[in-house]
């Protein structure tokens, strides 16, 4: 196989879309398997199991952002070292990248679950919901260094350009979710129990398929020594930590949009745990952009060819107006459908519907913000994407919910939440395109996260012998 940066070379409109479709059907398999939990459970017919879903799904979405910072910042560092032609240190920069991911996710875990019965309460969850709630957590949140090491694994075959087998790394987590899923809530009569050992077990998927793709399809990981690990916390938390906290803000907002709908009762929740299942479902494809347009930009970062970057962000941007544009409609069309399909009635079901018909438009600016984060990573101004996601997520968010609370109850919140994406979307995109622009006039030297790293040959590594890849 060449090992050569595969875009660095040919239309970038074509990479744009190949990456973000196989990308989409990827990061869908992921959140889909919360769409199947609350699907199986919403069948069970209990209100209170489907708002514990709700309020699980809430606390999820902070780990899955944690892990997709991880990989953003695995992805930067190894698809510039790709696009320079020095494949011996990205070897060891996606070894290290899963050793520090590993090693994150490990941490929040021990951090987190003595404190799930607090963050549960805080959100707004009472009496047997918050139980099971609970017990629901301290089943999946254990498998979250898996769920972290998968999602780094999936972002560094991006890397490289191998979009087909980054797809099936989380594909093959939801097929065995909705494979496990009727067996332990239904056959084994586990309920909502049931749903979380059936969550753990599909993350292994991911491991498995990710190794093998990297390992022996791509000889692209090196399983580094203590001087490379030592030697990579400098570009791997450069962009690691002001990119997790970047994925964080989403949470935080949805978090406050939680608490504010937590207010009008669990009808009110279980109508805003089917909107949250139905967002990344139905807009996968805007949140894998962030993760497909990240290795484009950082192979012709390095490789130096400025001019394909704003080719790169043109063509997104293009792409990001015709899917939402067809996927608001074909949600408002199928309004009364989707809200069907989940069993819902009353203020739960108008929830659901208000949404598709007026809400998921504002899609168009959140996609516009997750390009041009994802840009700002893989350039050299991580910064600036934690600045507008975190300003997305509270002045976006915040006021806006509080006054559509106020004023129009549970649905005043959802428009609160849509209206504010309007801002900072359509700001984040100027500003991305004068960075690029920037870049391009003047032309930086070598990263400087990158430098003072000396790694060893390949051969030295130990997953190599002297005779090539194992």
């Amino acid at each position: 196989m060449s090992e050569s940066a595969k875009f660095v070379t040919g239309s970038t409109l074509r990479h744009v879309i190949v990456m973000s479709a196989t990308g989409s059907v990827g990061l869908m398999a992921v959140f889909l398997v919360d769409a199947l939990n609350l699907f199986y459970i919403s069948l069970l017919g209990q209100e209170e199991l489907a708002a514990a879903i709700g309020y699980a799904g809430t606390l999820l979405f902070f780990t899955i952002s944690i892990s997709i910072g991880l990989s953003i910042a695995g992805t930067a560092i190894t698809s510039r070292a790709l696009g320079a032609g020095d494949r011996a240190r990205a070897r060891q920069l996606a070894g290290a990248s899963l050793f520090y991911s590993a090693l994150i996710m490990i941490a929040t875990v021990v951090i987190a679950f003595p404190m799930l019965d607090s963050l549960v309460a805080f959100m707004g969850a009472r009496g047997s919901t918050a139980r099971l709630t609970v017990e629901f957590m301290q089943i999946v949140l254990p498998s979250l260094p898996v769920l972290g090491i998968g999602m780094v694994m999936s972002g560094l075959l991006r890397a490289v350009g191998d979009a087909k087998r980054a797809m099936y790394v989380t594909l093959v987590a939801g097929a065995a979710t909705a494979i496990l899923d009727p067996i332990f809530i239904f056959a084994l009569d586990l309920g909502i129990h049931g749903a979380a050992i059936s969550t753990v077990l599909s993350r292994f998927a991911l491991i498995i398929v990710g190794f093998y793709g990297l390992h022996r399809v791509h000889n692209i990981l090196a399983l580094p020594s203590a001087r490379v690990i030592a030697q990579t916390v400098r570009p791997f938390s450069y962009v690691a930590f002001p990119a997790v906290l970047t994925q964080l803000a989403t949470p935080v907002g949805n978090g406050y949009v939680t608490v504010e709908i937590a207010g009008y009762g669990d009808a009110a929740v279980a109508g805003w745990a089917v909107v949250g299942r139905l967002i990344p479902v139905a807009f996968g494809a805007l949140f894998a952009m962030s993760g497909a347009v990240g290795p484009i930009l950082g192979q012709n970062y390095g490789a130096r060819r400025f001019d394909r970057l704003r080719s790169t962000m043109r063509n997104s941007f293009l792409i990001i107006a015709i899917y939402t544009l067809v996927v608001w409609l074909l949600l408002a069309l199928g309004r009364n459908v989707v809200a069907g399909i989940f069993g819902i009635e009353g203020e739960a079901r108008e929830l659901v519907i208000f949404f598709c018909l007026y809400v998921s438009l504002s899609f168009l600016f959140n996609g516009m913000l997750f390009v041009a984060n994802a840009a700002f990573n893989n350039l050299g101004f991580p910064l600036l994407s934690t600045l507008f996601n975190w300003g997305r997520s509270t002045l976006g968010v915040i006021p806006f919910v509080w006054l559509g609370s106020h004023y129009f109850g549970a649905v005043g919140v959802l428009a609160g939440y849509g209206l504010g994406a309007v801002f900072f979307g359509t700001a984040a995109a100027i500003v991305c395109l004068r960075v690029i622009d920037r870049i391009a006039l003047n032309p930086p030297s070598e990263p400087p996260e990158d430098a003072g790293i000396q790694l060893p040959p390949a051969a030295n590594s130990p997953f190599t012998s002297g005779k090539g890849a194992v």
